[in-house]
């Protein structure tokens, strides 16, 4: 079908049905061929559009140019683990967790969601890496190195996974400009930047920044993450630490996604580091996989003992792997959770 022909849909639709402008719902229209035009002329007419896609030739800032400001942008995430538990018909009560069987379903499916992900498509499948691995490859040479034209993919290839390798570590541009070229390869700063927005647009990462940088460091000097825990697996073996934070990454994003106006997610460092902050809900959250360790103990909780004696209206959180307790020290009282269950409470 071309773009010509999406009017017929209309004329057949008038037609059959008496009311003057239907609620019009466009689905993976980036296959057709000139649809913008279409959408616009369907805006300027009082129609209400929905319209879906599910590649880079969706990009918002493609389609600012031809809609201008007739459109309202939503993002689709991979599942949440509520609504992966949903998928498998695990529905949850107030006191679920309080009975042993359905606290143990959770836990099960927990461990394939935290190694696999939230994309649903690979839910039904025997071998999950292998779709995931993919996927990757679709996004990485179909959605960012065919359409950006990049000359290297090698290179690119590389990035991403140094980008794996770095996540929970700040990283600058030098900083990355430098793991390239130690591996004999060389990129200039422009290109290393382009490189970076073009996963960013692509949604393969996202990133935040530092709450203290200053505005001019607040895109050069970031955390990055991977989209889906599913995708950073295909990088680890035995990284449950990374895996762990980038989970936690992921599901403050949906809630608090940052944009180009507007910066709601970042981390602290300044003398201590903060894995993430939110000032909006004046919420100061460590990652740690067992802080039954006395050193790991010291270090994020003595962190965050000094970040919350500095922001007094901050309150502390530590996300586990699977302890629950509260902790006070140097007057300053702090909650630990469970990752699975504080991904269950901040649906």
């Amino acid at each position: 079908m071309y773009a010509d022909n999406l009017g017929l849909l209309l004329d057949a639709y008038h037609e059959m049905y008496d009311q003057e402008k239907p609620l019009i719902y466009l689905d993976e229209i980036q296959n057709i061929n000139g649809w913008e035009k279409f959408a616009r002329r369907l805006s300027e007419s009082k129609y209400h559009v929905m319209i879906t896609g599910s590649n880079a030739q969706m990009l918002s800032r493609d389609i600012a140019s031809t809609l201008g400001g007739s459109y309202i942008q939503r993002n689709i995430y991979p599942f949440s683990f509520e609504e992966y538990l949903n998928y498998y018909g695990i529905l949850l009560d107030k006191n679920w967790e309080f009975i042993p069987e359905k606290r143990l379903s959770v836990m099960r499916r927990f461990n394939d969601y935290f190694y696999n992900g939230g994309f649903a498509e690979s839910f039904n499948k025997s071998d999950k890496r292998e779709w995931l691995t993919s996927l990757y490859q679709k996004i990485l040479m179909g959605d960012i190195v065919e359409r950006n034209k990049i000359r290297n993919p090698r290179i690119f290839r590389l990035l991403a996974r140094k980008l794996a390798d770095s996540v929970m570590q700040p990283t600058t541009l030098k900083r990355l400009e430098h793991i390239i070229k130690s591996t004999g390869d060389s990129i200039s700063p422009t290109v290393l930047k382009d490189y970076l927005n073009y996963m960013e647009d692509a949604f393969l990462i996202f990133s935040i920044p530092n709450l203290v940088s200053p505005l001019t460091e607040q895109q050069t000097i970031v955390k990055r993450y991977f989209a889906d825990n599913g995708i950073l697996n295909l990088f680890q073996t035995g990284a449950e630490t990374k895996l762990l934070e980038n989970l936690v990454a992921t599901h403050l994003n949906k809630l608090y996604h940052n944009t180009a106006e507007e910066l709601r997610l970042f981390y602290y460092n300044k003398g201590v580091e903060v894995d993430f902050c939110i000032p909006e809900t004046r919420t100061a959250i460590q990652v740690s996989y067992d802080i039954d360790d006395i050193n790991t103990y010291e270090r994020e909780v003595g962190g965050l003992v000094k970040f919350l004696k500095a922001f007094k209206e901050y309150n502390g959180l530590i996300i586990t792997w699977d302890t629950e307790r509260q902790i006070t020290e140097d007057g300053i009282t702090i909650k630990a959770v469970p990752v699975w269950k504080w991904l269950l409470e901040n649906p």
